[in-house]
């Protein structure tokens, strides 16, 4: 059983590690995700848990974490508290300002009153994080930052160097603040994408307009969209015509003009006119809701690095800590006894103070935080280019690709057939037969002719109809017997007509035993297709196109493009393809087509087309493309590079810096000030760095 929770109140990545951990200690629970960028826990478990439950054991780790049912409101005093808090830090800054003033002028002469003040001032400033630090240790949760902090600025309170431990608590503190910053502007960006849900429909009721919800509309019911208002679901107007912001369903920030008979998305921006637009999709089917459903769902695969992260954090803290103990306890013993004519008593404090300076540098902010904010950040700029990706774990992957397979239909190529050339000595009257049986059809090919004929179709000319399958129509006409369809449909009747088109999809059109003519019908490129391949293999990524059509018809389409081709394929070849390129290295599948939902799930990752994807294609991939302009996945690979890059650098950084001071820390060379900024300063560097992403993605847009 899968349920989701919203979760309030909670800003800092590591303390949802935290409760994610407690969460899965659960009886019954298989999976679970907290999600501070989308507020959300996900839990996958056999024993259903009641939201105040969870709530009880969040608040056990985060104080003032709120956890609620996704269909109650709940209301809390977020705010109000984070204002209190602020208040109470500033305060307690003016103390410790005021007491360094009075040192530097020697104005309080009692050391009572003097370590009162210093002792006000850090409490004031440091006492959520003391807080923390024993409720935690009393739920058996010791080795944290809170309890770094703790053991660190109290001793050195015990060895006299006040201002130092207020100041190690003072600069945490604005970095905790700056950090909750950084992480507000990344749960932005996520939740601007979930923030296209429509909240109201207007429908046709008898002669007057009623207000409904966009879930109660049903197919072919008639609504309209005012100017500033999202449309509900997918449809078609019937009469209107406006501009429609479209960026946060495709990430194209030019507005799209629509009139009569186009086809409009949930979640676009009416901008200017009146539209009266038909259902064609209800609202738990139109692409509002598969877009919000996506963000939302299989959102708990991490990546390798956050994974690593995780591990690394778990037994590094207490490493440390044991490390520190040494440094304080038995390096001066060894020291004393083998090193140093000085004894144990006079080099304690000494050690002490450099196992104090240890505990601050050792923090695992930086490491923690960074990471996940990097990759939070490169979903989130993906996001802004119209590019959803489901997790860390597939931005990862996405970023290490060697192999694209592409679906030909729908992907590379239009998917939609346009007639491109009439062979005739009459195309005018070829064309008119054609267009009239097969307006009889349904099929692609059958609607292509139609739409391509402009004149009025009158069906009273044709009689006696008959659909015959895989070959084309017949019909009479003026006494006539009037064929329309593929070279077999002629080889039945045994008219004769040209052989040599293999590489093209024809129709053909015979009277009798007589052939007249053939109309070309071809798919054609998408505008960026050659672009995007040529793009793949300058990065050095190798490309294949793989398609059901004939190998000489898919040449023929796809001549410009410097790919391998696999023709005749069903869908089971599409996956031992696939499954081939996997055997080499990291292998995506790009496709559309309901059909292309097994190949997808086989691949190491699937991306679907997604403005004209089925449901299918989608709920089965990884990362989806909303405009279906295949050039959005080099966009989309250049911003998982470079989210993978920051990444790395984070970890160079975070780890390489740390390592220096701690050495330095542990010979004595390095100060409290520059162990905090070990800690707070590489933690605000780390995540400074990892918002540059969202710069990067904008530079991005404005290369296309």
């Amino acid at each position: 059983m899968r349920k989701r929770y919203h979760i309030k109140n909670l800003d800092c990545a590591n303390c949802a590690l935290k409760i994610e951990n407690a969460f899965k200690s659960l009886e019954g629970v298989q999976k679970v995700k907290v999600d501070i960028t989308q507020e959300l826990v996900i839990l996958e478990s056999s024993t259903h848990y009641e939201a105040k439950k969870l709530e009880r054991i969040a608040q056990k780790i985060e104080d003032g974490v709120l956890i609620h049912d996704e269909k109650n409101e709940v209301h809390h005093q977020h705010h109000q508290i984070k204002s209190q808090e602020l208040i109470i830090n500033i305060i307690g800054f003016i103390i410790f300002l005021i007491m360094i003033i009075s040192d530097q002028f020697n104005l309080i002469h009692s050391s009572l009153i003097r370590i009162s003040l210093y002792l006000l001032a850090y409490i004031m400033i440091g006492g959520k994080v003391l807080y923390k630090a024993i409720k935690n240790m009393m739920n058996g949760q010791v080795f944290d930052e809170h309890f770094l902090m703790s053991i660190a600025t109290l001793g050195a309170f015990f060895i006299g160097e006040y201002v130092e431990g207020v100041a190690v608590m003072l600069f945490y503190r604005v970095g905790e603040f700056l950090q909750d910053l950084a992480v507000d502007r990344s749960k932005k960006s996520i939740k601007a994408l979930l923030d296209i849900k429509p909240t109201i429909a207007h429908i046709e009721d008898n002669t007057s307009i009623k207000d409904v919800t966009p879930e109660s509309l049903m197919i072919d019911q008639i609504i309209y969209v005012y100017p500033g208002e999202k449309i509900p679901v997918d449809g078609v107007i019937i009469q209107g015509k406006s501009s429609l912001d479209t960026s946060k369903l495709t990430g194209e920030s030019l507005p799209r003009d629509v009139i009569e008979n186009d086809h409009v998305l949930s979640g676009s921006i009416n901008l200017s006119g009146v539209l009266k637009v038909k259902v064609e999709q209800t609202y738990e089917h139109s692409t509002v809701a598969k877009i919000i459903a996506f963000a939302q769902n299989n959102i708990d695969k991490k990546a390798k690095t956050e994974q690593f992260i995780t591990k690394f954090a778990k037994y590094y803290t207490p490493v440390v800590v044991f490390l520190a103990v040494v440094l304080a306890f038995i390096v001066p013993l060894f020291d004393s006894l083998f090193f140093s004519r000085l004894n144990y008593q006079t080099l304690f404090p000494l050690y002490l103070k450099r196992s104090l300076i240890f505990l601050v540098i050792s923090c695992p902010c930086a490491l923690v935080l960074s990471i996940p904010l990097s990759f939070f950040s490169g979903i989130g700029a993906s996001s802004k280019q119209g590019i959803l990706v489901k997790s860390g774990s597939d931005l990862e992957a996405l970023s290490q690709l060697d192999y694209i397979v592409f679906d030909k239909t729908g992907t590379l190529t239009k998917g939609t057939f346009e007639v491109i050339d009439i062979v005739s000595d009459d195309p005018k009257q070829t064309l008119y037969l054609a267009a009239h049986l097969e307006a009889f059809s349904t099929h692609p090919i059958a609607k292509s002719i139609t739409k391509h004929y402009q004149g009025k179709l009158n069906q009273d000319i044709l009689s006696d109809v008959n659909e015959l399958f895989g070959q084309g129509l017949e019909a009479k006409y003026q006494e006539h017997t009037l064929y329309v369809g593929n070279e077999k449909l002629m080889r039945e009747h045994h008219i004769t007509c040209p052989n040599d088109l293999v590489h093209k999809t024809v129709v053909h059109v015979a009277l009798n035993d007589q052939h007249i003519g053939y109309i070309v019908i071809d798919d054609q490129l998408k505008e960026h297709a050659k672009q995007t391949i040529n793009a793949l293999n300058q990065k050095h990524i190798q490309t294949c196109v793989v398609t059901g059509d004939k190998k000489e018809a898919a040449k023929h389409i796809l001549n410009d493009l410097n790919v391998e081709i696999y023709a005749n394929c069903l869908p089971e070849d599409k996956v031992n393809i696939v499954r081939t390129y996997m055997e080499k290295g990291k292998t995506a599948f790009i496709g559309d087509g309901i059909n292309d939902a097994p190949v997808l799930i086989a691949a190491d990752l699937g991306i679907a087309m997604g403005g004209l994807g089925s449901d299918a294609a989608i709920e089965a991939s990884d990362a989806v493309i909303m405009n279906d302009d295949p050039y959005k996945l080099i966009d989309a690979i250049d911003i998982s590079q470079k989210t993978m890059h920051i990444v790395k650098q984070n970890i160079v950084l975070a780890i390489g810096i740390k390592m220096i001071v701690l050495v330095l820390g542990a010979l004595g060379y390095a100060n409290m000030w520059l162990a905090i900024f070990a800690d707070v300063g590489v933690s605000l560097l780390a995540v400074f760095n990892a918002l540059r992403i969202f710069k990067y993605s904008k530079k991005v847009q404005k290369d296309v």
